[in-house]
């Protein structure tokens, strides 16, 4: 069922709980006072029935039934449109999730209209059928509630983060841990946030502005003001957060680069011990190679060589072969091959 709370209240107390959306609007017609009618996800034909009765702009019907808004305030004649979006931290995926609702407030009507389990708008309307004289000041009472309730559930979330980023701050100088995802992905999270928070401050204080407009009670007004002053206090630690999370990837990327160049170092140094070892094969191989050249060619059997038959042969090519050796090696040394 779309609708899950539907009630009548005058002077703050609930007196009827009708069970259909007709069924509400006679009995207001009949009796007056104020209704406050929850729907979830509703159908279209849901939410027209309610624009209808109610005069509520079709504009705000199509945001409704779209979902998927940002957080904003807008007035349409005497029917205030508020879209909110309450947040929970999931922890083991280091996440958040985000829900949405929308607010319509009229002079004599609230219509909240949920597209996510949070906020506990339950949890709200029994705080506030709890304190009558609260909710006796009228739809702008529930207004105020709901925000309460959703900056409230705002703190879990940022308790949320900053454990999470604690944890970073401690892994950053840990070897063998690359926290440049991690950093990266929490901060895709903190601005998530921040989009769905920093409109709050200047939706609160465009409410306050309009107070004397609007005929909202001092008393109420106080109660506004404490909700602004816990929304600036969400959205400056969001500010710090991104700040901090920035600061660290800056941090992270500059220990992978000094990780990098010590690696690089690593490997030139072991390239040239490998090119040493190189040069020392090559210029004994360079040696070898020369005596065994001369003693290959005098291998050969040939009958028609002068020096088979000649005295001083046998010398001569010992001779060549300690001679070619020596003067390589010489070589090799000077130019530190060896």
């Amino acid at each position: 069922m779309a609708i899950i709370d539907n009630a009548i209240y005058v002077n703050g107390v609930r007196t009827e709980n009708p069970q259909s959306l007709s069924e509400t609007f006679e009995r207001m017609r009949e009796r007056g006072g104020m209704s406050w009618i929850g729907l979830y996800r509703p159908s279209e034909a849901e939410l027209r029935a309610v624009a209808d009765e109610f005069g509520i702009h079709a504009l705000v019907v199509e945001d409704a039934l779209a979902g998927h808004q940002r957080s904003k305030l807008e007035r349409y004649g005497d029917v205030l449109f508020m879209v909110l979006r309450p947040a929970r931290y999931l922890d083991a995926s280091e996440e958040v999730e985000f829900g949405e609702v929308h607010v319509l407030v009229g002079p004599d009507f609230v219509v909240t209209i949920r597209h996510a389990e949070s906020p506990d708008l339950g949890r709200v309307r029994r705080r506030l059928e709890d304190d009558p004289t609260l909710l006796g000041h009228g739809p702008e009472a529930v207004l105020y509630a709901i925000l309460d309730e959703v900056v409230d559930e705002y703190a879990p979330v940022l308790a949320g983060l900053e454990n999470d980023i604690d944890e970073i701050e401690s892994q950053l100088f840990e070897e063998d841990v690359d926290a440049t995802q991690r950093i990266y992905d929490l901060g895709r999270e903190v601005i998530d946030f921040q989009r769905a928070t920093q409109p709050l401050s200047g939706m609160l204080e465009a409410l306050l502005r309009g107070s004397d407009k609007y005929r909202v009670s001092e008393e109420l007004q106080k109660y506004l003001r404490d909700v602004l002053d816990h929304t600036l206090r969400v959205t400056d630690r969001a500010t710090t957060f991104r700040t901090v999370l920035d600061n660290a990837l800056t941090v992270e990327s500059t220990i992978v680069a000094r990780r990098q160049n010590e690696e690089m170092r690593r490997m030139t140094e072991l390239s040239i011990r490998q090119n040493d070892e190189v040069k020392k094969i090559s210029g004994w191989a360079a040696i070898l190679f020369a005596p065994t050249l001369v003693g290959t060619i005098y291998g050969m059997n040939f009958d028609h060589m002068p020096e088979l038959h000649w005295v001083l042969g046998y010398p001569m090519a010992i001779g060549l072969m300690l001679a070619m050796g020596v003067g390589l090696y010489a070589v090799f040394k000077r130019k530190g091959w060896l």
